[in-house]
């Protein structure tokens, strides 16, 4: 099994996870906003472009404790599956969600997938059809992946 995750994140330099979002090829999904992030350590990129799109989905939203809870117990429905890859196109994501975690989920491989898996058209239709952009899909625009992931765990 495969999933795919992408983070926001305040700012490069002062780095506090804002959300994260995972979907599986399978097609489940987990999303989670940070209500508890520092707003004075955004960007003003990440001011004008991330912050405005959260709230959208208010059962998504937790403090840093409750969405570690909330994402470590959707991880744990994957238990049975023989392989477990979390797959990434920035190694921004893949520290973000390690902290988030705690650790390296356990039974799970990192492979970072790089940019040049993103299929921009289907990412572009995706929002199309949906109404707009919401970073939540961008983890939607990821092609298949490479026959072979290094491990980065």
């Amino acid at each position: 099994m495969h999933l795919f995750v992408n983070c926001e994140f305040t700012d490069f330099l002062d780095c506090e996870l804002i959300s994260i979002a995972l979907v599986a090829d399978d097609g489940r999904e987990f999303y989670g906003e940070r209500s508890d992030f520092s707003q004075a350590s955004c960007s003003a990129f990440v001011r004008e472009a991330v912050l405005p799109q959260l709230g959208q989905y208010p059962g998504c939203v937790f403090t840093l404790e409750a969405l570690r809870t909330a994402l470590l117990a959707w991880l744990a429905h994957f238990a049975d599956e023989p392989e477990r890859v979390l797959c990434f196109d920035y190694g921004e994501d893949w520290e973000l969600l390690v902290d988030l975690a705690g650790e390296v989920p356990l039974g799970w491989q990192a492979c970072h997938i790089g940019a040049a898996a993103i299929d921009v058209g289907r990412l572009e239709a995706y929002f199309m059809e949906h109404g707009g952009r919401h970073h939540r899909y961008t983890t939607r625009g990821h092609s298949s992946l490479p026959s072979e992931c290094e491990s980065e765990s």
